[in-house]
């Protein structure tokens, strides 16, 4: 089946790229019209196979369109849904794939001639690279999406999302705008502040230090620069939009910083011990829950090999 006929992506980023390719993979659409400011980022997405037609007026890219997704930061969700507003269709459904959801609902739907034909939507899959040489068609497999109606939103609109959602190999999860923003607070937001911190914490250190965190970097501070390395317009714009429950969550976890800080400064190892115990087990819950994955165990030196005090 196919959902819709005719799709504009405004943004043609990784999450749309990514939308595209698994569509077109799975003959899941006849046309794609792409909208960016950037000539040369429409130039690549042609080249890319990304789109059909690429379009710098948001109004002329949506003409026609029976679905529309918006993949610009959250900031300026507002602004794009107000320029494309004279050129929709009265029956055009519309989603999003930002990372917040009440703020973009709230800046989005006024634009809109049929309010209740918006679904907003945040595929939960990424990777630290952006722009459309990033998209790749497998991005949504095996990964949730997550749809959050609103009370006024059209049931139909909102299977029809759904299924194209499921077409890319993605599972689709229904919450409110409200409690999805608090979840990705935390599982996602917090994250990505935290890590955004430790690098640039890193940045601040002499040189001669910095040097060396460089090149004796292990497998944790990596991962940091990994998350750290995304498209800084859009979390500052995440932060920006989000910040009542990244506030909440940051407060909580500054809470047990200060109590871990302790436990390291008075010796208290159970404490210590108890805690990295339970993030043991929240790992594998999020392994068994498809979310992650175990890595290859790389050959190492034996016991005999070892270093006294159990270093490498």
């Amino acid at each position: 089946m196919v959902p819709f006929r005719r799709i504009a992506l405004l943004g043609i980023g990784l999450i749309n790229g990514s939308l595209a390719l698994a569509l077109r993979e799975r003959n899941g659409v006849e046309e794609i019209v792409a909208c960016a400011r950037r000539a040369e980022t429409r130039e690549r997405a042609l080249e890319l196979g990304l789109c059909d037609r690429a379009l710098t007026d948001p109004a002329q890219a949506v003409e026609g369109a029976d679905l529309v997704v918006l993949g610009v930061p959250p900031g300026a969700m507002g602004p794009v849904a107000q320029a494309m507003a004279p050129g929709l269709d009265p029956g055009a459904v519309i989603t999003d794939v930002g990372s917040v959801k009440t703020q973009i609902v709230h800046d989005v739907m006024p634009h809109l001639p049929v309010p209740g034909l918006f679904v907003p939507g945040h595929p939960v899959a990424g990777t630290e690279r952006s722009g459309p040489d990033a998209a790749f068609a497998t991005l949504f497999v095996n990964r949730r999406v997550i749809l959050t109606p609103i009370e006024d939103t059209d049931p139909e609109a909102t299977a029809r999302v759904r299924a194209l959602w499921e077409t890319t190999g993605a599972s689709v999860d229904l919450m409110t705008p409200e409690h999805h923003d608090r979840i990705l607070a935390i599982t996602s937001h917090l994250p990505h502040l935290i890590a955004y911190t430790i690098v640039g914490t890193v940045a601040d250190l002499e040189t001669q230090t910095r040097s060396e965190v460089f090149k004796y970097a292990a497998g944790g501070f990596t991962d940091f620069t990994r998350i750290a390395a995304s498209d800084p317009t859009m979390w500052r714009d995440v932060f920006l939009t989000n910040r009542e429950a990244v506030l909440e969550m940051l407060g909580r976890f500054t809470e047990d910083l200060v109590r871990l800080q302790r436990a390291i400064r008075w010796g208290d190892g159970d404490t210590l011990f108890e805690l990295f115990s339970r993030t043991r087990a929240i790992r594998r819950a999020v392994i068994e829950a498809g979310q992650a994955f175990e890595r290859t165990p790389v050959p190492g030196p034996t016991a005999a090999e070892r270093s006294p005090d159990g270093e490498d």
